[in-house]
């Protein structure tokens, strides 16, 4: 009989050499169960635990899934009416909350460090006649790099995350069934440094326990970690990861936001990725991607330039960006309003652009200048030349990030687009400005014809029903601080 695997048209050759590994390895390490997960619109990994036992037999056929777990906006709840005649009709394979099958990558196997005989994999969904889920965050982005391989390019990113850990004080704050409520409270914490002191050592020597626990974690994981920074809001730090092929570095995303979250509760520790904690007095986090793309072939990057294009001066993209890393910056910047959204996905994101800090305002790019919305780093000759997008909030979904670079900059390269002079002054421009909120860069989404094309329109219309449920929801919020508090803190 045909493994549904097979049906789908994954399973070959390289993938029954990975499952079959994969099953010795959970048999050597003695695990009793492993995790099946997925990554969802929102950057949250759920999934199903198996017996250890049931694993091979996952591997090949896959594991159920109800399919509202595609429908639902950041309180968990479904936006689409799966149970109502024509409530779902835009989205066929969707009706009665009826099954997907998980289809879990043997090679994705990783063994958990923070918790004793358990084994973890990610998968994508599929229907169950194993046509692929195209609303799948995941496959958009391999999507997008099938339209990047198609012109011999591959893309690489450095990741930059901002993101604040606590110290649990109170944990039964989270779990008392009188405060139960949908979305349920978050717990009580305290600080684990008190900020105002950016890169101090003594404030990294209070708060290097956590930030230890953060370290073994992605080490065992096998993420390429590179360095633990003490960033200036209170109880703010930031992890810095060696570049890697952007399908690579948004799984890489997917796990440690996920895995350090639960290794640090289990030590007491709340970690968020959300861009302002519900508190009076802290820092914004942010979520720096760097970018480059390479030439397929041999892995050159294709942004650099060996010297100076003939009359260009330091302010124009041609003193140091190729021709077509030049092109690129100017699609970022043409459609950065529509892609803005995917960069900054939540209501409390928004509250990141201001000026003086550190976070862009308007549509610009700087050499070397951490205040612009694209930051051009490198000189001639080097070959670490990239762009650094610095829209981006820690909570966004990695993969839509990624696809959305892809996309706007293809469409600079594929028309040639010129960039303007860079910025010595990101704050006090007269440029065009990013969406100041959520509604705002829904808004520019929906009107930008190139990156709806991109992304498919049935893509735009459910990501954007879902956004819209959440931002009706917060419009609706009587205290805009208890809905930041339940949506965002508690949970991401």
């Amino acid at each position: 009989m045909t493994s549904f695997a097979r049906r789908c048209g994954v399973h070959d050759a390289e993938r029954e050499a990975a499952a079959q590994q994969t099953a010795r390895l959970i048999d050597a390490s003695a695990l009793e169960l492993v995790r099946f997960v997925w990554c969802d619109i929102h950057g949250v990994t759920r999934g199903k635990t198996l017996v250890a036992s049931a694993a091979a037999r996952a591997m090949a056929e896959g594991v159920g899934m109800v399919s509202t777990l595609m429908l639902k906006d950041t309180s968990d709840r479904t936006v689409f009416k799966v149970f109502e005649p024509g409530g779902i009709a835009d989205l066929p394979g969707f009706e009665f909350a009826s099954n997907l099958v998980l289809l879990p990558d043997p090679a994705s196997f990783k063994q958990l460090p923070w918790t004793a005989a358990s084994g973890w994999m990610c998968g994508q969904p599929w229907f169950q006649d194993a046509r692929p889920v195209e609303l799948d965050t995941r496959r958009v982005l391999q999507r997008a790099l099938e339209r990047l391989a198609a012109t011999g390019l591959a893309m690489r990113c450095g990741l930059e995350i901002e993101f604040h850990i606590y110290r649990i004080e109170d944990s039964q704050a989270q779990l008392d069934p009188e405060r139960a409520e949908w979305p349920g409270p978050p717990p009580k914490v305290s600080m684990i440094h008190p900020g105002y002191n950016l890169l101090t050592e003594a404030w990294y020597d209070m708060a290097e326990e956590p930030l230890r626990i953060v370290q073994r974690t992605a080490q065992a994981l096998g993420l390429p970690l590179l360095s633990l920074e003490i960033e200036l809001g209170p109880s703010q730090v930031e992890a810095v990861f060696e570049p890697a092929d952007a399908l690579a570095a948004a799984d890489h995303m997917v796990l440690f936001r996920n895995s350090v979250k639960q290794a640090l509760r289990r030590a007491g520790y709340h970690a968020t990725f959300m861009c302002r904690p519900p508190f009076p007095n802290i820092m914004s986090s942010g979520w720096h991607l760097h970018q480059s793309l390479v030439d397929a072939a041999t892995g050159r990057n294709a942004f650099r330039r060996d010297a100076p294009a003939p009359g260009c001066t330091r302010m124009d993209a041609g003193h140091t960006l190729s021709a077509l890393g030049e092109h690129y910056l100017a699609g970022l910047l043409e459609h950065a309003g529509a892609t803005t959204v995917f960069c900054t996905p939540t209501t409390n994101g928004f509250g990141r652009f201001r000026p003086n800090a550190l976070a862009p305002q308007s549509v610009l790019w700087g050499r070397d200048n951490r205040g612009a919305m694209l930051r051009v780093i490198g000189e001639c000759g080097d070959e670490a030349t990239r762009i650094e997008n610095r829209i981006g909030e820690p909570t966004a979904n990695p993969y839509l990030y990624l696809a959305s670079q892809i996309h706007a900059g293809l469409d600079g390269v594929e028309r040639k687009l010129k960039a303007p002079a860079a910025t010595d002054a990101p704050y006090a421009s007269a440029a065009a400005k990013l969406p100041t909120s959520l509604a705002e860069a829904l808004d520019a989404l929906r009107a930008d014809p190139v990156i709806t094309a991109a992304f498919g329109a049935p893509f735009i219309d459910y990501f954007a029903r879902i956004k819209q449920s959440e931002l009706l929801r917060w419009e609706q919020a009587d205290d805009k601080d208890e809905f930041q508090r339940r949506e965002y803190f508690g949970r991401f």
